[in-house]
């Protein structure tokens, strides 16, 4: 499967530097396009792009090929995104809710893609000794899977569009809310939680995008069984990626993701039974 190469205008436009995101770097703007380094992963994130473009599905950018640089090519996605630090409206609940439905509205568009031969998800870590098991119930579809602040796009107020498809990958569908959960709720510690993010009702918001995304009775019952294992498993994978990858990876483990994550295992731990609860109850 081999990417066109991106025929480019007659008039030259500058580079725009667009900041956000952990890991990928040297992301610019080019007029009405954005263009971003081949990662491990685009073969799979050029055919999923693909195919949201051929069902008609309006909240992703498009893929137009490889430049001659080298870097992959998409078309700019307008609005507003949360970047950092962190603006208050990031704990506004009818926002919230419009997460959700956008992530409901992605599984659905993607629910007739499947992975094409002989492409291989590449974002993660690679499966090494010791590494904690993943859970256990079977893909459903190629899920987003990094539905953090960063990659959301709103207008007028409402989710509206997703960028920054690097970590899709095959999953139950049950982690793509879960997903969203962890940073929108947010599920973990308070302690880790961004300002505008603590204090707030972490059961409430989580039935919020749960509602908003219409789970199953059966994933809500077993979400916080996926979130413990997720949360054991990617101390895991986030050291071996530093390791491997370094860059941002690094970064982030040197900043104390790993900390992060274990604190997030244990407010789980200790959370739980009222999570469950409140996702559950009629």
């Amino acid at each position: 499967m081999h990417p066109v190469t991106y025929a480019e205008p007659a008039e030259p436009q500058p580079e725009i530097p667009l900041l956000g995101g952990d890991v990928t770097e040297g992301v610019v703007r080019v007029g009405d396009t954005v263009r971003r380094p081949v990662g491990p992963n685009a073969p799979l994130v050029h055919a999923l792009l693909r195919h949201l473009e051929e069902v008609g599905f309006a909240g992703a950018p498009r893929f137009l090929g490889v430049d001659a640089a080298g870097r992959e090519v998409l078309t700019f996605v307008p609005g507003e995104v949360a970047g950092r630090p962190r603006p208050e409206w990031v704990a506004d609940e009818d926002r919230l809710a419009s997460v959700g439905r956008l992530v409901r509205d992605y599984d659905e568009a993607v629910a007739g893609f499947t992975v094409p031969e002989g492409v291989r998800p590449g974002a993660g870590a690679s499966e090494r000794p010791g590494m904690p098991p993943a859970p256990h119930y079977p893909a459903e579809l190629v899920g987003h899977m990094d539905y953090t602040p960063d990659n959301i796009v709103f207008r007028d107020g409402r989710a509206a569009a997703l960028i920054d498809f690097d970590l899709a990958k095959p999953v139950a569908r049950v982690e793509e809310p879960l997903n969203a959960m962890l940073h929108w709720a947010p599920l973990g510690d308070p302690a880790d939680a961004d300002p505008p993010l603590r204090g707030l009702d972490v059961p409430r918001r989580c039935r919020i995008l749960a509602d908003a995304y219409g789970m199953s009775g059966t994933d809500r019952s077993r979400l916080v069984e996926v979130a413990v294992l997720r949360a054991r498993r990617s101390w895991f994978s986030m050291r071996q990626l530093a390791e491997e990858r370094g860059g941002g990876w690094a970064r982030m483990w040197d900043e104390g993701v790993g900390d992060r994550i274990k604190r997030r295992e244990a407010w789980l731990e200790r959370n739980g039974a009222a999570l469950e609860a409140v996702l559950t109850a009629p």
